[in-house]
C-alpha cells in the first residue's frame, strides 16, 4: 500500500466531527456543525464542520482543511505526529510508511537546548549537586518531580557548558544568540535550572533560580532572552502537558509562575498553565481557548495578584470564556498554600471557586467608606456596572437585594437603575455589531467567483473534472493552472477526488494549499448543477477573451510597423465578434 493510500485509510477511519467535537463544543445546524473558530479572535460560531465532506471552514478567517490540518494547527503537532496519533486511535499499523521530514531551520537550536538540558540534569545528580538537591527537598520537590519537570543545575564554573557545546562544533556566536553563553563563558552559574518548553514540548529556553545567596541584589530568577523560538507572549508554561488533562477535566487553571504549576502537579493538578513573567496577550488567550472554555484563575493572594486577577479575568471574559477565581489569602501563592495546608484544603478552594464577577464585586467593596454618601454611591454604581454583565437572573436578584441591605437603599431604586444600564449595554452592543457589519470583506467580481467555483466544483463533484477538460477551460494565473493539473492527475490516479484526502495530498505545496484555502468554500458546501457549471464556463471564457484582447492591445501599442498593427487590430476585431478562438 502506498503512502497516500495509508493516509487516506487513516483519514477515513476517523470522523472530523468527533475529533473537533472532543476539543470544541459543536452545535448541529442543518447538515453541518458550527463552533467558535479557535484560529482567530472569535466569540461567535463562525466555523462550519461538514461530516459529509470531512472538512472544516471558518467563514471569517478562512481557515480550512481536513482532520490532519486541524490537529496540526490546534495541537501544534507535525504531520507525522498527527498521523501516528490517528493511526493508533484507528488501530492501523504504520509499518513501512515513510515520510520525508521537512527541514527545520532551527533544528540546531533544538539540539543545543536539548544538550544543555541534559547537561544541567546530569549536574544535579552528581556530588556537586548535593546542596541543590537538599534545597529542592526542603522545598518539597521530590526526585520524581525533578525527573518529571527535568530540573537541572548550572555549576559555579565559568565555561563548562560553552566548551562542551563548542566541542560539538556549534558556533560560539550561536550560543550567545541562544542565551546560553556570554562571550566565551556560560551565562548561568550556580542556579537551579528549570527548562521552558514550546507548545509541542520541545525545550526552547531556561529559567535559572538562585538557591544560595552569593551576591547582593542578585536576581532570584534569570530567564533566557527571547529568540525566534522563545517568545513569552506566545508561550505558556506546562501547556504541552496540560492540554490533555484540561480537556478531560473541562477546565484549565491559570497560575502566575512555574513553581506554582510544579507544586500543583504534585497533588494531581496537571491541567495547570502559567504565564512566564509577562502580561496576558491575545496569543495566550487564543491558546487557552483551545484548552477549555472554562478558566480558573489561581494567582497570588496579595494586592498585586488581585489586580492581575481583575485584569486577566476581564480579558478572558471579553474573549467569551467562563472565568472563576480560586481565592487565596493575602500572603499566599499557590505554591506556599499547598505546602502549608496540603491537598485537601486546596481541593476545597478549587471546588468553591467564585464567579469572576462576584470576585470583582468583593474587591470593589474593599476600602469603601460606608459612612460617606458619595463613597457609597460610587460603590453602588460600580457594582451595578458589573451586575449587567451577569446573565443569571437569580444571581442578579440576590446581588441587588444584598446591595440594598448593605447600602441601606431601596431595592426598587437599584432595580430601576440596573434596567437602565442593561438597556444602555444593549444599545452599545447593537452599535458595535453594526460597525462590524459595515466592515464586510471585499467582494469578488464575477470572473473571480467563476474561477473559485469551478476549482471548488472539481473537488466537490468529480464529474466536473471531465467537463473542465472537455471545454478546454484555461485559468489565467499559474497557481490555478497547477491546481487544476493536480486535481486532474489525482482523479486519473485514484478514480475520485475527495477534498479531505486531496488536502493532505498537497502537503508541502504551500502555494497550492494557500489557493485551495482561499476558494469560496462556503459555496462549495452546495452541490453544483450542470447549468450552473456551464454558466461559469461562459464567464471564464469571456474572461480569457478579455485578457487576450488586453494583451493584443498592449502589443499593438508597442508595435511600430503599420502592417503588423493592422494584423493585430484585425485579430482584436475578430475576438470581439467571437469569430476567432482563443
Amino acid at each position: 500500500m502506498h503512502n497516500q493510500d495509508v493516509i487516506n485509510e487513516i483519514r477515513k477511519s476517523v470522523d472530523i466531527v468527533d475529533i473537533i467535537g472532543e476539543r470544541i463544543p459543536l452545535v448541529a445546524h442543518g447538515k453541518n456543525y458550527f463552533c467558535v473558530c479557535p484560529f482567530h479572535d472569535d466569540t461567535n460560531p463562525s466555523m462550519s464542520v461538514s461530516r459529509e465532506k470531512q472538512i472544516y471552514t471558518c467563514f471569517s478567517c478562512h481557515a480550512t482543511g481536513n482532520v490532519f490540518t486541524f490537529l496540526q494547527e490546534f495541537e501544534h503537532l507535525s504531520f507525522p505526529e498527527v498521523l501516528k496519533l490517528l493511526a493508533e486511535r484507528a488501530g492501523i499499523e504504520l509499518k513501512g510508511f515513510q515520510y520525508k521530514k521537512k527541514e527545520n531551520p532551527h533544528e540546531d537550536w533544538y539540539q543545543i537546548y536539548e544538550l544543555a538540558k541534559k547537561y544541567y540534569q546530569n549536574n544535579l545528580k552528581t556530588a556537586m549537586g548535593k546542596n541543590a538537591r537538599s534545597y529542592l527537598a526542603s522545598r518539597g520537590i521530590s526526585d520524581e518531580v525533578i525527573q518529571e519537570f527535568e530540573i537541572g543545575l548550572s555549576l559555579d564554573k565559568k565555561k563548562d557548558l560553552t566548551e562542551l557545546l563548542l566541542k560539538k562544533k556549534y558556533d560560539l556566536s550561536l550560543l550567545n544568540q541562544l542565551g546560553l553563553s556570554n562571550q566565551e563563558n556560560d551565562l548561568y552559574h550556580n542556579r537551579i535550572m528549570f527548562p521552558l518548553f514550546d507548545l509541542s514540548g520541545k525545550c526552547v529556553a531556561f529559567s535559572g533560580r538562585i538557591y544560595e545567596k552569593t551576591k547582593e541584589n542578585e536576581n532570584k530568577y534569570v530567564n533566557t532572552k527571547e529568540t525566534a523560538l522563545f517568545k513569552k507572549g506566545t508561550l505558556l508554561y506546562h501547556y504541552h502537558v496540560a492540554k490533555e488533562e484540561a480537556r478531560v477535566k473541562k477546565q484549565v487553571i491559570l497560575m502566575e509562575g512555574f513553581m506554582d504549576v510544579i507544586r500543583a502537579s504534585t497533588i494531581g493538578y496537571r491541567n495547570t498553565i502559567a504565564l512566564m513573567g509577562t502580561a496576558l496577550t491575545k496569543e495566550h488567550i487564543s491558546l487557552i481557548k483551545r484548552l477549555s472554555n472554562q478558566v480558573l484563575l489561581c494567582l497570588d493572594g496579595d494586592m498585586a495578584g488581585k489586580k492581575a486577577t481583575l485584569t486577566v479575568g476581564e480579558m478572558l471574559e471579553e474573549a467569551g470564556l467562563l472565568v472563576k477565581v480560586v481565592v487565596l489569602k493575602d500572603d499566599e501563592d499557590p505554591d506556599s498554600f499547598i505546602l502549608k495546608y496540603g491537598k485537601e484544603r486546596f481541593d476545597g478552594l478549587v471546588e468553591n471557586a467564585v464567579d469572576f464577577r462576584d470576585f470583582k464585586i468583593d474587591i470593589l467593596k474593599e476600602g469603601v467608606n460606608f459612612r460617606s454618601d458619595s463613597s457609597k454611591a460610587d460603590y453602588i454604581h460600580s457594582v451595578l456596572k458589573e451586575a449587567v454583565k451577569i446573565e443569571d437572573p437569580i444571581r442578579i436578584e440576590i446581588l441587588l437585594k444584598n446591595l440594598a441591605k448593605t447600602c441601606e437603599i431601596g431595592y426598587n431604586t437599584l432595580e430601576k437603575r440596573f434596567q437602565e444600564l442593561k438597556k444602555e449595554q444593549g444599545d452599545s452592543k447593537k452599535k458595535s455589531l453594526s460597525f462590524h457589519e459595515i466592515k464586510a470583506p471585499k467582494k469578488k467580481d464575477k470572473y473571480q467567483k467563476a474561477h473559485d467555483r469551478i476549482l471548488a466544483a472539481m473537488l466537490d463533484a468529480n464529474w466536473t473534472i471531465d467537463e473542465v477538460e472537455k471545454e478546454h477551460i484555461v485559468f489565467q494565473d499559474l497557481e490555478s493552472r497547477m491546481l487544476q493539473s493536480e486535481i486532474s492527475y489525482y482523479y486519473k490516479k485514484y478514480g475520485e477526488v475527495n477534498y479531505a484526502d486531496f488536502y493532505t495530498y498537497l502537503e508541502g505545496k504551500d502555494e497550492l494549499l494557500r489557493l485551495l484555502s482561499s476558494l469560496d468554500t462556503q459555496a462549495s458546501f452546495k452541490e453544483i448543477t450542470k447549468y450552473e457549471l456551464n454558466d461559469y464556463f461562459r464567464v471564464m471564457k469571456e474572461d480569457t477573451k478579455r485578457q487576450e484582447i488586453k494583451r493584443l492591445e498592449r502589443k499593438m501599442n508597442e508595435e511600430k510597423d503599420p502592417k503588423v498593427q493592422a494584423e493585430i487590430g484585425s485579430k482584436i476585431v475578430n475576438l470581439r465578434r467571437g469569430e476567432q478562438e482563443w
